[in-house]
């Protein structure tokens, strides 16, 4: 009961085959994930670096801010 049989060292050593195998369709997919997650992950640090070097610009206040005042009071009109 302690040891384990042939059946599991078969089935142990194809699940390890299948996962770690040479050109394998899991190994594929395996290194597709890898690649994305690495691209992933240098996007992320493009995204930091223009968002540091760029900080973003305050615009100044509109001149017309009466007209905004008058379309505020025209829409609670109805």
């Amino acid at each position: 009961m302690g040891s384990l049989s042939i059946w599991h060292w078969i089935i142990i050593i194809g699940v390890v085959a299948l996962l770690f195998g040479g050109k394998g369709k899991i190994s594929g997919l395996m290194g597709d994930l890898a690649k994305g997650i690495k691209a992933f992950k240098s996007g992320m640090k493009e995204e930091e670096t223009t968002a540091a070097a760029a900080p973003p610009q305050v615009a100044p206040p509109a001149a017309g801010a009466p007209a905004a005042a008058a379309d505020r009071a025209a829409h609670d009109r109805g």
